[in-house]
């Protein structure tokens, strides 16, 4: 890991911000010291500005960060290919969060270097002549990255080693940490309220950061800070801190203003806003839509802008490999003996690692309306189908059919295995492996494997689609299935605003007319509503929904209605962790789950009770970090979080 207070001039990715006709892009070159002379130039304001958007490939779809917010949730737990780093993190019994785990010390050794380098230019800019709206952008990444931080540690130090939120250039071996109330009123606040009022409504270059961006991450601030006033379960806080706000306001103003800035920025949207289906929100075809505000870039048209391979992903940062985690082994179904699933860059398939898995209540609560609600068939991958073919050299050597359940035949693109939308007594499992060799049952008549949602296990699991590569460059064959995805990672997306408002309002806030929390949220259901594709039937299906979705709504929206909702809009995308610590529903919502084994062919399910006390909710400081500093025994164990 990085260490803030050993190495504070940092080898990074710097870059010129290059202006071309109609296409604005961010071009990196390396460089390996920011000092405070550069940042008083165009060229290293530019090169620091680059560097900021560049880390967040550190974070987003980096697979072991992404696990530290979805396992051990109750959208996900370990895969049958687990390792600690997983296992660690589900609070079941099978590992234990550490000061040593990995992936709590992602986020640590990620943000500091680039609060830094924001520093860096916020202080030094204007000797250049800089724009406040550039220095805005640092500003928007200072407060990203110390909003991350104090959800995820609690009270974490402002100073590192020149002063508060001063650039510091000397390796220091000291820290003191500030407290929540101080994170968030001197760092987080005051740099996005700046930034919301100098940002520009468009974007300078494709995916900068906008006016719109930084008032969603305000409300949010705003949302999770008042919840942090309240806090109503008790749950501690570190260090320690009155639960009162320096400034002299309450939770309810927090709420309030939350409210206001998120319908502030909806009603002045700017280019954004709501794709017209949930399908096309995910859909690799079309990344980079009108409703993503923030995410972490690939490409795969060069290797030095993509950040890694484009024939074999690392399994590190800079890659975008989250959406291998939860991709079980479809390679080993049979249809006759012949792998007739094959790894494919494709948006439905791409390359397994079985790290992590979806329990059974995902498919029979989270997301029990399968039919009005098009948000499971944009989410998962249910059906596989066959694409043998394209492992055959040449393809027109393959077989042009084969033998697969109850010994019927199928063509490439037929269905070979497909996970049910609802129980079915009807379904035979086999012992074992069983002919799809996966342990997959049949139904009388029909020529595909079958598995019902309480048949899902750690080793058998509906794929996430949503997180799937798409690339234009296969041909006709595989693709790079092994590479990192090339898709942008998503961060924050347009209709989030609609969650946040609708949460303030839950929590006390005075809506407008129009715009209460129920009205709010049936915007994004009624969306939901709306197919123009049916993603795993692979065929065309127009269907408007949204009056029947509006209709089912509940007349009175609480805190766990809302956090449904945003488990169905934004599932296995990292942000439920976040959501759960903030409403201090972690414990409530995902002590318990089902799930089947790690066998082929296990279908029973097996209840599973996790230990979540007060103390988890807070992450441990990395071990590193204690282990660096010089300081005495007794400041580094008062430094650490209790518990760990």
């Amino acid at each position: 890991m990085k260490r803030i207070h050993l190495n504070i001039t940092l080898s990074v990715w710097l870059g010129m911000v290059v202006f071309s006709g109609c296409k604005k892009i961010l071009e990196e070159e390396p460089r390996s010291v920011f000092t405070p002379d550069y940042f008083k130039t165009v060229t290293g304001v530019n090169g620091g500005l680059t560097a900021m958007y560049g880390h967040l490939r550190n974070m987003y779809g980096q697979a072991y960060y992404y696990n530290s917010l979805i396992t051990g949730t109750d959208e996900a737990t370990w895969g049958k290919d687990a390792d600690g780093n997983f296992k660690d993190m589900d609070c079941s019994g099978v590992g234990s969060i550490l000061s040593t785990s990995y992936p709590s010390s992602v986020l640590w050794g990620e943000a500091f270097p680039n609060i830094n380098t924001a520093s860096g230019v916020i202080e030094n800019a204007s000797a250049a002549g800089i724009a406040s709206s550039l220095v805005a952008e640092a500003r928007f990444f200072r407060a990203f990255d110390y909003f991350l931080l104090v959800q995820t540690f609690g009270g974490v130090p402002l100073d590192l080693g020149a002063g508060q939120l001063k650039f510091n250039t000397s390796p220091v071996r000291t820290s003191v940490r500030n407290t929540v109330p101080e994170v968030y009123t001197k760092a987080v606040f005051p740099d996005l309220l700046t930034a919301v009022a100098d940002l520009p409504v468009a974007a300078r270059v494709t995916g900068g950061v906008t006016k719109t961006l930084a008032r969603l991450y305000l409300a949010k601030a705003y949302l999770t800070y008042g919840w942090w006033l309240q806090n109503p379960n008790n749950i501690p806080t570190y260090p320690a801190a009155n639960r009162t706000d320096p400034d002299g306001h309450d939770a309810n103003w927090y709420f309030q203003q939350a409210y206001d800035v998120s319908t502030a920025a909806i009603e002045s949207p700017g280019s954004y806003g709501l794709v017209d289906t949930y399908y096309d929100v995910n859909l690799g075809s079309n990344d980079r839509n009108k409703e993503m505000l923030l995410y972490a870039d690939h490409t795969q048209t060069s290797e030095r802008f993509n950040g890694g391979s484009l024939t074999f992903g690392s399994g590190g940062a800079p890659d975008n490999f989250a959406g291998w985690m939860m991709t079980w082994n479809y390679t080993n179904i049979r249809s006759g003996g012949i792998s007739s699933v094959q790894r494919e860059a494709e948006q439905h398939l791409g390359r397994p690692w079985n790290r992590m898995a979806p329990p059974i209540e995902v498919f029979k609560n989270t997301f029990a309306d399968k039919t009005l609600d098009s948000r499971y068939d944009g989410t998962f991958t249910t059906v596989y189908r066959g694409n043998w073919p394209k492992g055959y050299n040449p393809p027109e050597s393959a077989p042009a059919s084969l033998v697969n359940a109850n010994g019927l035949s199928i063509v490439p693109g037929n269905a070979v295995l497909t996970f049910l939308d609802a129980d079915n007594s009807a379904v035979s499992y086999p012992s074992g492996a069983g002919t799809s060799n996966v342990g997959a049952g049949t139904l009388p008549g029909r020529a595909d494997y079958v598995i019902s949602p309480s048949g899902i296990s750690r080793i058998v699991y509906p794929g996430l689609w949503k997180l799937g590569p798409y690339r234009t460059d296969n041909g006709t064959g595989l693709g790079q299935p092994n590479a990192g995805s090339t898709r942008p990672y998503p961060i924050a997306k347009f209709s989030e605003l609609y969650f946040v408002a609708a949460e303030a309002a839950v929590k006390g806030a005075t809506p407008k007319a129009g715009k209460s929390a129920r009205e709010l949220i049936n915007v994004v259901r009624a969306r939901a509503g709306k197919w123009r594709w049916d993603n795993n039937g692979n065929v065309a299906k127009v269907a408007d929904n949204s009056a029947a979705m509006i209709a089912a709504t509940p007349a009175t929206i609480d805190i766990n209605y809302i956090l449904a909702e945003r488990s169905r809009e934004y599932y296995a995308e990292g942000y439920r962790r976040f959501d759960l610590i903030r409403t201090q529903k972690w414990a409530e919502l995902s002590t318990t789950f089902s799930i089947g084994g790690i066998g082929y062919g296990d279908h029973t399910p097996i209840t599973v009770t996790r230990t979540i006390t007060p103390n988890l909710y807070l992450r441990p400081i990395p071990q590193g970090q204690i282990d660096g500093m010089q300081m005495s025994d007794e400041a580094k164990k008062a430094y650490q979080n209790p518990g760990y």
